[in-house]
């Protein structure tokens, strides 16, 4: 009845008619530097030089610039963001920011929120998450639960696939090289002013590298993905907007053989199915002043792991399912004045095979932004969560930007998050019924300064305390609350474009990421939390097409554990690429990664790929 009643109120904003241009509010507009429209920082399409967050934007020519595959390798690259992989491709992979847990990085893709019910602290696993069908990243970094709610307390990545606004295109690329890999993908879009749409689909296989540091067997790992998009005009201020992602992967394993229990050499293997959907109607009023979004999505995600050394070979059966109902009012009535508003409610499944449990939550929220005068923004909002298992929540977010002179830009804002005890760690074999919700407080302070015309530079402070974060507790094997938490860094960016023909990217960050809980780990670093990270990537088109480029990333020391009793040592990657058109159609490619066979680990005792080369060609058609 709860949700029958929240529809209909919500459909009532649909349906009164007007001759406004539809448009869909939930996705960013494909555009440059300061013109770059982003949603991640408020849910609604945003000018990048209005915004008081830190959020960085890759753009799909920059994605492919880079030659990425996985796009988490190309996260690792963002301030603030750290990485971590237990083996080569496909292998579970968590993504940080600012010190926070991997569960608390929100993911979104297409509009969908897909971090796992399934999976113990309800992360989203990067690994099987490539990069052939994305044509736009958006990065946040700290949190943002006034817009996305739980979950989003370290931050956000927002991931949008391509689709047909732009006309008839066609893309594609092939390519192989070590360790046994082909990847291939091609999409096709098309549309005009009344329906446009697009499908993507790729194939990526590999013999892989051993998961276990000291194994000699290759763990292989392959995935056939497929992304698609419709968006149909129903009349000229309503449309229709359809979306969908489908991924299957396989990969092999390495375990804990007897008899030493130790990571080996195994004939393991897993397989993972994602299904992620949404179904949206956007209504635009009053003269396209009011925007109005009702949409549904659906996150359906089955994982099995397979020991088929054992009379049962199933060791690990999850099912995760999350649908939300969502309603988002946008309306700007009064010139420099923007309200922002809506109503969501999800229902969280998990099945382990023989348990079944299920939770929901229902929330409103609103916010302001406020553009008083041409060089001043402000942000300021709430958010109400009913949990049905813990009760009532209430958090704040503002934000402001001011720019006293051209080019110097100096902004601020203060967060607030919640985070509810997944079902896994509250029901499962390692559960614990009386945990309590997460909850944080943030703070950032920065300045961006325009040095020279197409160089930009940026400082950012920030500081996060968490209370009642929850860690797997190996003394009990349980899963407990961790009294307090703090992340403290700083963060350095420079974005440049000098000469024609030239890009560079560059970041470095300092994180004092520490346990303040009182007790024999108070004052320890937190686990897999380097205290130093820094990237810096340069390409250059020379006239004739020829494109040379490279990237480094470099990883300060940090420790595996809790009790930091394990070193992970430091370590420096650089990977090298070039690129050339043969016509305006095609174009070849190849990259080195690893150029110096760096032999280094992001989690103890787990292998990571040395020196590795890969060519391929792309195709295009517009």
């Amino acid at each position: 009845m709860k949700k029958l009643k929240f529809l209909l109120i919500a459909s009532a904003a649909l349906l009164p008619p007007t001759i406004a241009h539809a448009q869909n509010t939930s996705e960013p507009v494909a555009a440059s530097d300061d013109d770059d429209i982003v949603v991640v920082a408020s849910g609604v399409p945003q000018r990048l030089d209005q915004i008081a967050r830190s959020v960085t934007v890759f753009q799909q020519a920059e994605i492919e610039q880079r030659q990425t595959v996985v796009l988490s390798d190309l996260l690792a690259t963002v301030p603030g963001v750290n990485v971590a992989r237990n083996g080569g491709l496909g292998t579970t992979t968590a993504v940080r920011i600012r010190g926070a847990e991997a569960e608390q990085t929100l993911v979104l893709i297409d509009g969908v929120r897909v971090n796992d019910p399934s999976s113990p602290g309800g992360a989203f696993d990067f690994a099987n998450l490539l990069a052939g069908s994305a044509e736009r990243v958006e990065v946040l970094r700290g949190p943002n639960s006034v817009v996305w709610g739980s979950q989003a307390i370290g931050g956000v990545v927002n991931v949008v696939t391509q689709d047909g606004s732009e006309g008839l295109r066609f893309r594609s690329n092939a390519e192989g090289g070590s360790f046994g890999t082909f990847n291939g993908t091609a999409g096709v879009s098309a549309g005009n002013e009344r329906i446009s749409g697009a499908l993507t689909a790729g194939y990526l296989t590999t013999d892989g590298i051993s998961i276990a540091a000291n194994g000699t067997e290759p763990d292989g790992y392959r995935q056939f993905g497929a992304t698609g998009r419709l968006n149909i005009k129903l009349v000229d201020n309503v449309s229709l907007d359809l979306r969908g992602y489908y991924a299957h992967s396989k990969v092999d394993l390495d375990g804990f053989p007897p008899p030493d229990f130790s990571l080996a050499d195994t004939p393991e293997y897993a397989k993972t199915q994602e299904l992620y959907g949404y179904a949206g109607l956007m209504a635009d009023l009053l003269g396209g002043k009011f925007r109005n979004r009702l949409a549904f999505t659906i996150a359906d995600i089955n994982r099995d792991n397979f020991d088929p050394t054992l009379a049962n070979p199933v060791t690990f059966f999850g099912r995760g399912r999350s649908e939300r109902y969502e309603y988002q009012g946008d309306a700007q009535l009064v010139q420099g004045l923007r309200t922002v508003f809506g109503a969501e409610h999800e229902e969280s499944r998990y099945f382990d095979g023989a348990l079944r449990k299920s939770t929901g939550i229902t929330s409103f929220y609103g916010q302001l932004i406020a553009n008083p005068v041409s060089w001043a923004s402000i942000n300021a909002g709430v958010r109400h969560d009913d949990h049905r298992d813990f009760g009532s929540r209430t958090t704040f977010g503002a934000s402001a930007l001011i720019e006293p002179i051209d080019g110097t830009r100096i902004h601020g804002s203060y967060g607030e998050g919640f985070k509810a005890p997944t079902l896994y760690q509250l029901y499962s074999d390692f559960g614990t019924a009386t945990l309590h919700p997460e909850t944080s407080k943030s703070y950032e302070f920065g300045a961006e300064q325009r040095i020279l015309r197409g160089v930009t530079a940026k400082a950012t402070w920030f500081h996060r305390d968490t209370n009642n974060q929850i860690d797997f507790d190996l003394g009990t094997f349980t899963y407990a609350n961790i009294a307090k938490t703090r992340a403290e860094g700083v963060e350095l960016e420079l974005v440049a474009n000098p000469v024609t023909g030239l890009s560079l990217r560059g970041a470095y960050t300092h994180t004092d990421a520490q346990n303040r809980s009182p007790g024999a780990n108070f004052g320890n670093d937190l686990a897999r939390r380097p205290q130093d990270a820094g990237s810096f990537s340069a390409d250059y088109r020379f006239g004739f097409g020829l494109s040379l480029g490279g990237t480094v990333l470099a990883v300060g020391d940090s420790f595996d554990d809790a009790g930091n009793f394990t070193r992970l040592k430091g370590y420096t990657i650089v990977g090298v690429r070039a690129s050339y058109p043969v016509t305006d159609q095609i174009e070849v490619y190849g990259r080195v990664e690893n150029l110096f066979d760096r032999k280094y680990q992001t989690v103890a005792n787990y292998g990571t790929m040395g020196r590795a080369a890969y060519g391929g060609v792309r195709l295009k058609f517009d």
